[in-house]
């Protein structure tokens, strides 16, 4: 009789058990089956990992083993099994968090046939087949540049795996590969026609675990975008799924940004466009620079601001994060803003006489670095009171959005919200970032990475500058590094500045950095060999020199009895 080893699906639980396999189930068991099983008195779901009678599997006494009470059908392949076991020590979690995003989230008892065409859909990128014959890379686009032709270079070498932030993406770009021929599966719904075989495989996050049978290769769009990556631990990101899928199946795989990360740009440098071309698909970037004025004014109405607002011609969103991504602060005196002298993060006053710094930790005297003042005002505008004045301004009404809205805002000239307003409004012909401070200056490692986001976010609203496509930004520091790249439509000028600071400071990707917090984080870190700790009072962060020294450590360190630990791998807040 058949012997299999299976991984429940219980939370809390890692660990495998052997199983026997009746005759009745045996034609259908393979690795990946999801199945039925005993345990602990009580019926639990889970993965066939590894089966037969291999050193691994079956030593032990068969008398002692339980059967197999059901199998509940196809679940993710053998490849996919081998895939959880490294993010598993790479994120430092269980492996069932994994499986999971590798299911069906419907049982599948039979596959649909198989459905490739093999055709060959134009226009194709030449850049991306050249990244592609290379054997994978970096392509830089402009915001406004189509990724489609990049899919169909993709496509050509055979079935592809494509992975997008957002679901109205998926939707699109699936829609247009069907409508040029090529059979397509959107994953998690269409699942079952994904492990039957097409000629693509798309969706979102979770599809870089999606089955795709001979895989020829992976094209991730929009690689900086934070939708890639898991909010909730583990904190794992699709983007480096995809390139260790790729690496385990020896097939090449292309990431395609406007503004590609640090991250991807350690992995393998960019290919970009000619510098004219790049430059017409970014739209006309106005910075106004607020420096002369005393930073503590409550109105962010500038006059070029005013401006585009009397223009009723013209559709204007203003954006502003309510919450804030930090607290600024600014000199009396010199008007200057308060900035760490280690990383350019914005420091707060947390103690009296004490500035931290929110992004790296650093402290120092509550002295102004320009001018040696102690006196510094808190820079804390509101979204609802800048609304009555956009709209006292304008003569017509603002249409405030934010991320709590669930419907769609009403069509309308002018609307003002946090950056949910660039996902909610489908067009405009001005974006203007009222405060870009607060987000160049957030408290965490990737914030000029995420502020040049936004600003890609609001090109694809506006267009290029051929079409009159404009973005104005408001801000303190108009020779920041994001706001210069911006300027020149460079972002990789941005990426090599980071990429410098990154690398002094010991920052990912450079070295592993992860977080641990939570009741019994005290008794866990004291547990850890090996590696940096720093911090206390129940939250960490944690370093090693790579990220499998990394997990390993996080993985094999003892948890306390009673512990309710969150340990985050790269985080995307930090």
């Amino acid at each position: 009789m058949i012997v299999a080893r299976v991984l429940p699906n219980v939370t809390g639980l890692d660990k495998h058990f052997d199983y026997l396999v009746p005759e009745r189930f045996a034609p259908l068991v393979t690795i990946g089956t999801i199945v039925r099983v005993p345990l602990h008195g009580r019926r639990v779901g889970g993965w066939v990992t590894a089966i037969g009678e291999s050193p691994e599997v079956g030593r032990v006494d068969r008398d002692s083993l339980k059967d197999i009470t059901g199998v509940t059908g196809t679940g993710p392949p053998a490849e996919l099994i081998e895939l959880a076991e490294w993010a598993a020590v790479r994120w430092a979690a269980r492996r069932r968090h994994f499986l999971v995003a590798a299911s069906p989230v419907r049982a599948v008892r039979q596959l649909p046939g198989l459905q490739r065409t093999g055709r060959v859909a134009e226009p194709r990128s030449g850049a991306t087949t050249s990244i592609l014959t290379a054997g994978g890379g970096v392509l830089r686009l402009p915001p406004t540049a189509d990724p489609v032709p990049s899919v169909y270079s993709a496509a050509a070498l055979g079935p592809t795996l494509v992975v997008v932030p957002a679901l109205e993406q998926v939707r699109m770009l699936g829609a247009r590969l069907r409508g040029a021929g090529l059979s397509v599966a959107v994953v998690p719904d269409e699942w079952a026609s994904a492990a039957g075989g097409v000629d693509v495989v798309i969706g979102t996050r979770t599809a870089a675990w999606a089955p795709c049978p001979g895989i020829a290769s992976a094209v991730v769009i929009d690689e900086h975008d934070e939708a890639l990556q898991s909010e909730s631990s583990p904190t794992w990101h699709a983007r480096e799924v995809i390139i260790e899928r790729c690496r385990l199946a020896g097939v090449p795989v292309v990431l395609v940004s406007p503004c590609p990360t640090v991250t991807a740009l350690h992995w393998q440098p960019a290919v970009r466009p000619p510098a004219s071309r790049e430059r017409d698909g970014w739209p006309i970037v106005d910075v106004v620079d607020r420096s002369d004025q005393e930073p503590w004014r409550r109105s962010l109405l500038t006059s070029t601001l005013i401006g585009h607002l009397r223009d009723h011609d013209r559709r204007l969103v203003c954006v502003i994060n309510t919450t804030g991504r930090a607290r600024l602060l600014a000199c009396r005196r010199c008007r200057a803003l308060a900035r760490c002298e280690r990383c350019e993060g914005a420091v707060a006053l947390v103690d009296p006489g004490v500035l931290v710094c929110g992004r790296c930790g650093a402290d120092r005297p509550a002295v102004c670095r320009e001018c040696g003042s102690s006196a510094f005002a808190n820079l804390r505008p509101g979204v609802t009171r800048l609304a009555e004045e956009l709209t006292a301004a304008a003569g017509r009404p603002a249409v405030m959005v934010t991320g709590a809205d669930a419907d769609l805002p009403p069509k309308a000239g002018l609307y003002v919200g946090t950056e949910a307003v660039l996902h909610r409004v489908p067009t405009a012909d001005i974006v203007a970032f009222l405060d870009f401070d607060r987000e160049m200056l957030a408290p965490r490692y990737r914030a000029n990475e995420q502020a040049m986001a936004l600003i890609v976010r609001a090109a694809r609203l506006v267009g290029p500058r051929r079409r009159g496509g404009r973005i104005v930004v408001q801000t303190l520091l108009p020779q920041h590094e994001v706001i210069r790249a911006a300027l020149v439509a460079d972002p990789g000028r941005l990426a090599e500045h980071d990429a410098l600071s990154r690398r002094a400071l010991g920052l990912p990707p450079y070295r592993a950095l992860a977080t641990v917090s939570g009741v019994g984080s005290d008794e866990f870190v004291a547990g850890l060999d090996g590696i940096e700790v720093a911090g206390g009072d129940a939250r960490y962060v944690v370093r090693a020199d790579d990220w499998t020294a990394l997990g390993t450590a996080l993985r094999e360190a003892t948890r306390p009895r009673g512990s309710r630990l969150r340990i985050a791998v790269d985080p995307p807040d930090v």
